[in-house]
């Protein structure tokens, strides 16, 4: 009982392999894509900041480091399963959500509970901070799916990977979205030229849908 529990469980988080069932040349855990995304955020918070946009840094740091938290209880469903319709997801977000519910009722001392509920609730929303972790979040996926391209990894599901987080993270209205669309994928996409696949196209084609 207690908090105790809460960090004891952290643990859980590297033991969570992402886009589990197949072949990767590099294993990603959940716990350490947890941390990149906070890496991802941050950047593209201080470019927002760079625009005049204010940011609520508490807000954006308690998101971001604990926002696949509820994978502890459910794992990491693929993302074209999780996203094939809108009804999947919300049905899976509303497991992970009563989950969690759940763990805070029954482990978390009474005073800290209000504050438990607003880190580990599910931060991607319509505000700045909320849009900043959209993107980092599929950020992750495009750098964890253009790793395997890179060398070779004939698993399509990463080439689909690739395609979903890029056409994800070009639909939202950020100043950092086009940060990285103009200064950051161009020098990905020059790294990507001795793949056996032609990233540029795949690029591309996400791009223009």
């Amino acid at each position: 009982m207690g908090i105790h529990t809460y960090f004891r469980s952290l643990n859980d988080l590297e033991r969570i392999i992402r886009t589990p069932g197949k072949f990767k040349f590099e294993e990603h855990c959940v716990s350490a894509h947890s941390w990149k995304v906070v890496q991802y955020a941050k950047t593209l918070a201080d470019i927002e900041e760079l625009h005049g946009v204010s940011i609520d840094w508490k807000k954006l740091y308690e998101i971001t480091s604990s926002h696949d938290y509820g994978e502890i209880f459910i794992g990491d469903i693929k993302t074209p399963v999780k996203h094939y319709s809108l009804e999947l997801r919300s049905m899976l977000l509303h497991v992970e959500e009563a989950m969690v519910e759940h763990f805070i009722n029954e482990n978390i001392p009474e005073e800290f509970k209000d504050i438990f509920r607003r880190q580990l609730r599910e931060g991607k929303d319509d505000s700045v901070e909320g849009l900043i972790l959209e993107v980092a979040d599929k950020m992750d996926q495009v750098y964890e799916a253009f790793a395997e391209l890179q060398r070779g990894n004939t698993e399509k599901e990463f080439i689909v990977m690739y395609r979903y987080a890029l056409i994800k993270i070009k639909n939202i209205d950020l100043h950092c979205v086009r940060y990285f669309l103009e200064n950051i994928l161009p020098d990905m996409i020059e790294e990507g030229i001795r793949s056996p696949f032609d990233i540029r196209q795949i690029t591309e084609e996400a791009l223009s849908q």
